[in-house]
C-alpha cells in the first residue's frame, strides 16, 4: 500500500509499471518518497515562516499545507516530465530548466527552515539591533525636544544671574552705606549724616528694584520650568509610544537579515542539504541508464503517436480524392444540355417574379 502511494508520488504511469520489474518498481517508489518527503519539509518550513507574519497558528497551518501541496505537485511535474532519451545532451536540455526550478525550491524551502535552526543566533542578533534602535528611537526624538529644553534652560540661567547680579549691586551699597556710618569710608565721618541718607536712599531703592526682579524673574523661572517638565513628560511618552514597534522588530524580513549577519557556511551548507534532496530524484533519472519503464513508455508514446500520423494522413489523402472526385463530377455535368435548360428556366421565373415585385412596390409607392 505505501509503495503504491510513493508510486502514484513519483508521477510515473502505474499501468506500465505495473508490467515492470519488482527492482524498477522500487527505483520509482524511491523516488516519488523523495517527492513526498521534500513537499512535508517544504510544508514545515513555510508554515513556520507564515507563522512569523501572522501570529497565529491556525492560519499558518493551513497556508503551509496548501504551499506543500503545490510544492508537492511541481517535484512530480519535474520528475514525471523528463524523459529517458538516450542521449545526454538532450536529456540534460531537457533537465535543465527543471533543474533551475528544483533550485529555486530548494532555496525556498530551505530558508525557513534556517531560521528555525539558527533562531537563538538570530534572536541575539535581533536584541543587538533593537538595543541599537531604541538607542537612535530616543536620541531622534530627543532632536525635537533637546534644543526647546536648553533655550528654557538658557532662560532660567539668565533670569538667575540678573537676580545675582542685582543683589551684588545691592550689597556693595549696603557695604557702601554702612561704612560711611561708621566713618570707614567715603566721608569718614563717624554717623548718620547727609552722606548716608544719600547712599542709604539709593541701596534702598535698589533693594526695592531687587525684590520687584525677584518675584518677576522667580514667575518666569516656574513657567519655564513647568515648560521644560511638559517637554520632558511628552518626551518619555513618545518613547513609551514607539518602544512596542522597535518591540516587535522579529517579523519575517527582520530574521533574514539577521541571518545574514551569521557565518554563511553552516547556512550554505543546509542549503545544499536540501538542493541535493530537491534535485536528487531528477539526478537518479538523468544518471540511470533506459530502463523497462522507458522502453514500454516510449513504445506506448510512438505507438499513439504513429496512428496519430496514420488518421492524419488518411483524412489528408481522403479529403484530396474528394475534391478530385467532386471536380470531375462537376465537369461532367457543366456539359449537359439539360440542366442547363432546367436552371435558365428557373432563372427566368425568378428574375419575372423579381419585376412583379419591383412593379408592384412603385405602384403602391404612386
Amino acid at each position: 500500500m505505501l509503495k503504491q502511494f510513493f508510486i502514484i508520488c513519483s508521477g510515473s504511469d502505474t499501468d506500465i509499471l505495473d508490467k515492470c520489474s519488482t527492482g524498477e518498481q522500487n527505483k520509482y517508489a524511491g523516488i516519488g518518497a523523495t517527492v513526498f518527503f521534500t513537499a512535508i519539509m517544504a510544508f514545515i518550513a513555510a508554515s513556520y515562516a507564515l507563522y512569523t507574519v501572522f501570529d497565529n497558528l491556525f492560519i499558518a497551518i493551513a497556508f503551509g499545507f496548501i504551499w506543500g501541496l503545490l510544492i508537492f505537485n511541481l517535484d512530480r511535474y519535474i520528475v514525471s516530465t523528463i524523459k529517458k532519451t538516450g542521449s545526454i545532451t538532450d536529456e540534460l536540455i531537457q533537465a535543465s530548466p527543471r533543474i533551475i526550478l528544483a533550485v529555486i525550491i530548494a532555496i525556498v524551502i530551505s530558508k525557513p527552515l534556517e531560521l528555525k535552526i539558527f533562531e537563538k543566533e538570530i534572536n541575539q542578533v535581533l536584541l543587538e539591533q533593537k538595543n541599537e534602535l531604541t538607542l537612535a528611537n530616543k536620541n531622534q526624538i530627543a532632536e525635537q525636544f533637546t534644543p526647546t529644553i536648553e533655550s528654557l534652560n538658557n532662560n532660567i540661567t539668565a533670569l538667575r544671574q540678573q537676580i545675582n547680579t542685582k543683589e551684588t549691586e545691592v550689597n556693595a551699597l549696603y557695604d557702601t552705606y554702612i561704612a560711611e556710618a561708621e566713618g570707614t569710608a567715603g566721608t569718614k565721618l563717624l554717623g548718620k549724616g547727609p552722606v548716608y541718607k544719600e547712599k542709604r536712599e539709593k541701596h534702598d531703592a535698589l533693594l526695592a528694584e531687587l525684590q520687584q526682579l525677584k518675584a518677576e524673574n522667580k514667575a518666569k523661572i516656574t513657567a519655564a520650568e513647568t515648560q521644560i517638565a511638559t517637554l520632558k513628560g511628552d518626551y518619555e511618552t513618545q518613547i513609551v509610544s514607539t518602544q512596542p514597534i522597535i518591540n516587535n522588530f522579529d517579523g519575517l524580513m527582520a530574521r533574514v537579515n539577521a541571518l545574514g549577519k551569521l557565518p554563511w557556511l553552516p547556512s550554505f551548507f543546509i542549503f545544499l542539504l536540501f538542493l541535493a534532496i530537491e534535485t536528487s530524484p531528477i539526478l537518479a533519472k538523468l544518471l540511470s541508464p533506459k530502463s523497462a519503464y522507458d522502453f514500454r513508455l516510449e513504445d506506448q508514446e510512438t505507438a499513439i503517436k504513429t496512428n496519430v500520423l496514420q488518421n492524419k494522413n488518411q483524412r489528408e489523402a481522403l479529403l484530396k480524392t474528394d475534391h478530385a472526385i467532386n471536380d470531375r463530377i462537376y465537369n461532367d455535368i457543366e456539359k449537359e444540355d439539360e440542366l442547363y435548360t432546367y436552371k435558365r428556366k428557373k432563372v427566368r421565373e425568378l428574375m419575372q417574379l423579381q419585376a412583379d415585385a419591383f412593379f408592384k412596390h412603385q405602384k403602391n409607392a404612386f
